[in-house]
């Protein structure tokens, strides 16, 4: 039995000192420069990585309390202080990383740990320096206040109060009026609130802006290259993985919109449908939320022996929080507590298949950093993001044959489903980070000009989209929805990048399933100790960037889908 002292709600919370591991850290630091060895830099590297394992797991504790209930004074006074401290830690791994890279002993050390934590390094001294302290700090508060802002929703809706996520069965709703003023009032929330979201990502431009060029940088797009832990690939090389999207994913997917608009009978497929994709309605998942924690527990247990212990693991420490509720963070996300080795999943239940898909995909990442725990050091816990998305996305198709657990009867239709959502959401992924590259090439863009930019785009990506009569999403306003767009500048063709090698992990699962999963597990144990495209080829995938990489997987996509008789869904 688990002892009460290993549940996530006895995991003990103490704020760190942050002058105290100042202290520590110089007097370890002092040490592993005077060491006279590569052995002695090793021990003395080992307590300092005690040190910002024991921050790390407080800082993420926090981060999580926090998120639950973002009304706790206690938590949100404490998400304040790290705001305020987290800029102070950067400088002191910048130290580190800088007497790490100047070792006498380096190739000892690159023997050791391997050569990525020194191509680490470098980047990190790309995204650091004293001066930009109070930037950093600045940044940090727009952030958390952006995502208060969305947290706080309140929205009535025929008598009823519902906040951003709970909203969304209704938006889902087979009835077409009440999906069309459900999505009305969401955007009507951020309609209200437009001038607030322009003031805070304004800021935010300028901020990292001024951060770049504190860094030496013409503006922020190579500083969030680095920031992403980006080394072997560029932007010019990502821009031409948006014009193979643009080429080959944006023609099937209006064929897909206008599929959806034949099936569902309408003369005019409008934003307030595309969420409803079939005239009986989407699949919901069935029974409460506990039954879909049982479902799951049930699939990790056929799925593999690995599999099955690590959601025990999860299970018995309770390090799920699945149910929205009122106050709680709007998404979705996986995050690592290193103190306790403990994985934390964070989702908002809401009915909807969504239910299933945050759940599989959150468990993809937890089920990654729960094999790379054995890692010495933390840069190796998770990969770069675009890596970590592949454990996401990929653990979502393997989840496919236990389906019927969770939906019943409608398992094919939810796979239809996921399938097409999943192609579907491609050009959107590229249209955001198209976006976010204009907008720091070009900080000094007013909000109005942003948004316009983005209309711009969407003609380009979603040419399906018709937004009727809503004035803000007319005006360009979509985007601000996206919380990446606003908390983790670039993050976001990362899931792009990661869907396309998902998918090859969904046609070789077809082809050789034992094969698959074994390719898949080896990419997971390998965490980040290695940078993206040489992930890509332990877990034995083609580039994404290759230019025969999308077609390579779109025909199969494609002949599945046309395979589908959706007109009995």
């Amino acid at each position: 039995m688990t002892s009460l002292a290993t549940t996530f709600e006895n995991f003990a919370y103490q704020r760190p000192d942050i002058q105290a591991i100042e202290k520590a850290f110089d007097q370890l630091l002092n040490t592993f420069e005077r060491a006279p060895d590569a052995e002695a830099q090793l021990e003395a590297f080992r307590h300092i990585q005690a040190l910002r394992k024991h921050f790390s797991s407080m800082y993420n504790l926090c981060y999580v309390r926090h998120t639950a209930d973002t009304r706790d004074p206690f938590y949100e006074a404490e998400n304040t202080y790290f705001d305020e401290t987290l800029p102070a830690v950067e400088a002191l791994n910048d130290r580190l990383y800088r007497a790490l890279l100047a070792s006498p002993f380096r190739s000892a050390l690159e023997a050791h740990f391997g050569t990525h934590l020194f191509t680490l390094a470098e980047l990190a001294l790309r995204t650091f320096t004293p001066e930009i302290l109070n930037n950093l700090q600045e940044e940090n508060a727009l952030s958390s206040e952006y995502t208060r802002l969305k947290a706080k929703a309140i929205i009535e809706f025929d008598g009823q109060s519902y906040n951003l996520s709970s909203l969304t069965p209704l938006e889902q709703s087979s009835d077409r009026d009440t999906r069309r003023r459900a999505t009305a009032a969401r955007w009507a929330f951020f309609s209200q609130n437009g001038e607030r979201f322009d003031t805070l990502f304004d800021r935010l431009v300028h901020t990292r802006h001024t951060i770049a060029q504190k860094l030496g940088a013409p503006n922020f797009v190579s500083v969030g290259y680095a920031r992403m832990r980006r080394s072997d690939y560029t932007p010019e090389m990502v821009a031409a993985f948006r014009r193979q999207i643009r080429e080959h994913i944006v023609p099937i997917a209006s064929e897909l919109y206008e599929r959806q608009r034949r099936r569902l009978g309408l003369e005019t497929l409008y934003y307030y449908d595309e969420a409803y994709l079939f005239p009986t309605g989407n699949p919901k998942p069935m029974g409460n939320p506990q039954d879909i924690i049982d479902s799951a527990a049930q699939m990790y247990r056929a799925l593999s022996p690995e599999t099955d212990a690590f959601f025990q693991y999860m299970l018995q420490r309770h390090l799920l929080d699945l149910v929205n509720r009122d106050g709680k963070a709007t998404g979705g996300y996986c995050t690592f507590i290193p103190a306790y080795e403990a994985p934390f999943i964070f989702s908002n239940f809401n009915g909807t298949s969504g239910d299933v898909d945050v759940l599989t995909h959150e468990a993809g990442h937890a089920f990654q950093v729960w094999l790379s725990r054995h890692h010495e050091v933390e840069e190796y816990y998770w990969p770069s993001s675009e890596a970590a998305e592949i454990h996401s996305m990929s653990m979502e198709f393997f989840a496919w044959p236990w389906m019927p657990l969770f939906f019943g009867d409608q398992a094919e239709k939810y796979c239809f489903m996921h399938l097409t959502n999943a192609l579907c959401f491609l050009p959107y992924g590229a249209a955001v980070d198209e976006f976010q590259h204009i907008i720091y090439e070009n900080p000094h863009l007013s909000p109005d000009e942003r948004k316009g930019v983005w209309r711009q785009l969407e003609a380009l990506y979603l040419p399906h989209r018709n937004y009727a009569d809503n004035a803000y999403l007319n005006a360009g306003g979509f985007w601000q929805k996206q919380s990446h767009i606003y908390n983790s500048p670039f993050y976001y063709i990362d899931y792009a990048l990661a869907q396309i090698c998902a998918f090859q992990f969904w046609k070789r699962s077809r082809e050789d399933r034992a094969k698959a999963w074994a390719d898949y597990l080896r990419l997971c144990r390998a965490g980040g100790s290695q940078p993206f495209l040489t992930l890509v080829q332990v877990a034995g995938l083609r580039s994404p960037f290759d230019p025969e990489c999308v077609p390579s997987v779109i025909g199969e996509i494609r002949q599945y889908l046309d395979g589908v008789d959706d007109t009995v869904f």
